[in-house]
C-alpha cells in the first residue's frame, strides 16, 4: 500500500574515497594513468550492437585485462 511520504530515511550507502584508500604508489595507480584508452570506444564501435542487452564497455574491459595480467589473475570471474 502506497502511504505518504515520510521523513527522510537514514542514507543506505556510506562515504568512500578510493583516493583514501588506495596508496600513491601502488601499481594500480600506474596503470591508470599509463591505460589512456579514450579513443578506442569510438574505434571498436562498428563491432557492437545498438540493439539487445548492452555489453562491457571496451575500455573497462581492456582495462580489467590489464589489471588481470599484473596481478596474475587468472580467471576474468576472478577479475
Amino acid at each position: 500500500m502506497m502511504g505518504p511520504k515520510q521523513e527522510a530515511q537514514p542514507a543506505l550507502s556510506y562515504g568512500f574515497s578510493l583516493e583514501e584508500h588506495v596508496p600513491r604508489d601502488h601499481l594500480l595507480r600506474s596503470i591508470d594513468r599509463f591505460a589512456d584508452q579514450s579513443s578506442i570506444r569510438a574505434h571498436l564501435s562498428d563491432f557492437y550492437s545498438h540493439t539487445g542487452r548492452p555489453s562491457i564497455d571496451p575500455e573497462l574491459l581492456i582495462r580489467m585485462l590489464l589489471v588481470g595480467y599484473c596481478l596474475g589473475i587468472r580467471s576474468e570471474r576472478r577479475l
